[in-house]
Parts: structure tokens; sequence; C-alpha cells
């Protein structure tokens, strides 16, 4: 059960396990406490079987602000910036073997920008801002780049890395760094159909697919093809493969579809 003075609430039904930032009064900002939170939130929702997917979401108007400033100048001190932690977040939600879904109903800043190119999917409301402002602040955004420079398309990046500004969620659907912008009054309901959608496939092949999108491009086609089509055969051969064929078969939901 989640504590009342939790900065990361946590809650599960029909399979999609919530994780929603619970720390308006600095914006949501990225604190070491909130990433630790964060992280423990992420790791009981792997390990329980029952969940199928993972909703990173948000209270109050901000989704994310970036890295807690207050605690970044209080790190001067001893010369250690919170980067490291960040990057713990960032992979842990990058690597989950279950989908990760971000609902951003409002702005989203540096690390904030981060966690949402983490994610295999993210729907913002088309009033939500994003701005890469690290330049205008003497830094640059180095760390979030690992998740974020795959989504974004080059010379959107060149200009929005380079400029610091501020874009909409029409803008960031269109230039990669989210799934699908849409009204404010219509996010909840097209986060349920992502959802809805998602808990429909088996968790093992879930999971395979999410590693076949983070595959390099082959030098060696051939090569390439030879491997993959042993893994497609595994997957065929499989519990999952087996059952999902069979209850296709029959016209019939899969067992790992949970009831509603």
């Amino acid at each position: 059960m989640t504590s009342p003075d939790a900065l990361v609430r946590v809650a599960t039904a029909a399979g999609v396990t919530t994780l929603t930032l619970d720390s308006p009064h600095n914006r949501n900002a990225l604190s070491t406490s909130l990433m630790t939170q964060l992280l423990a939130g992420l790791a009981a929702a792997v390990a329980d079987d029952a969940v199928r997917v993972v909703v990173l979401d948000h209270t109050g108007p901000v989704f994310c602000s970036g890295a807690d400033l207050k605690e970044t100048a209080a790190a001067y001190a001893s010369g250690t910036m919170p980067a490291g932690i960040l990057g713990d977040v960032l992979a842990a939600v990058w690597e989950c073997p279950k989908p990760v879904v971000a609902r951003v109903a409002g702005p989203a800043r540096a690390g904030g920008l981060g966690l949402i190119a983490a994610a295999d999917l993210a729907v913002c409301a088309e009033e939500a801002t994003f701005a890469f402002t690290e330049v205008r602040i003497g830094v640059i955004p180095a760390v979030i780049s690992a998740t974020v420079l795959p989504r974004l398309h080059p010379r959107a990046a060149a200009e929005l890395y380079l400029t610091g500004d501020t874009f909409d969620g029409r803008r960031a659907a269109e230039v990669g760094l989210v799934t699908a912008a849409v009204p404010a009054a219509d996010l909840d309901a097209a986060v349920a159909r992502f959802c809805d959608s998602l808990v429909r496939g088996a968790p093992g092949a879930l999971a395979g697919a999410k590693q076949l999108l983070r595959r390099p491009v082959a030098a060696d086609l051939r090569a390439e093809i030879a491997e993959l089509a042993a893994v497609s055969t595994g997957y065929f051969l499989s519990a999952e493969g087996r059952e999902g064929v069979l209850a296709f078969r029959e016209k019939r939901d899969a067992s790992w579809v949970p009831a509603r």
C-alpha cells in the first residue's frame, strides 16, 4: 500500500500498474527520493506476473520539470551531481520487459523529456509544452540523450537542442517525442485504448518484441534474417505461441488476456 507521504503513487487494476509522480509542490521534479521510489515501483511491477502494462502518470499541472534544482544546488558543495540515478531510472524504463506508456497532461522539461522518451508509447495533451532548455542555463541534455535521440528526427533534434525553444504537443508528435497528441479531454481515453490493446499481447511476446525494437541496424542482412528466423521459430514453438495460435483458431481470448 502506498504511504500517505509517498512521492510516487502506485495503483494496479486489470493488469495495468500506474505509477503516478506525486510531488506537485516542485512540479514533480526528479529528486533523489522520487527517483528511488520510481525505481522501486518499476521493479515491483516487473516482478508481478499479474502486471502487464506500466503507465507513468502525474498529479498537478506539470508532468515533470526535470532535475530538482534545489537538490542540484546543494550538490555543488560535494561536486557530485545526481545524474547517475537519473540514468538508472531512464535505463529501467527503457529496459522494462513490459510495455510502458507515458500519460502527459502538462509541461515536461529536461529529465522529464528523457522519461517520456524512455517509455514505449507516450500520449500527451495537445496543450502540453516541451523544451530542451539546457543550453540556456549553460549545460547540455547529456544523460537524457540516450533515450531522446533515438526518438527524435535528426533535424528536429538539432533545432530543439540548440535553440531551447518551447514546442507544443502536436509538434512533439510530429518529431517523434510522443506517439500521439490529443485534446486534453480525450487523454485518458487514448491511454486506456493503448492499454486495452497492450494487455492482449502475450507477456513473453511483448518482451521479445521490445527486444526487436532495440536491435541495431544489421551490417549483414542475410545473417540477421537467419538469426531472426530462429528466434521466430522459438516463439511459435513456445507455450505462449501454441496457446495464441489455438486461441485464434478457436476464436477466443488467449489465456493471458486479463478478465474484465
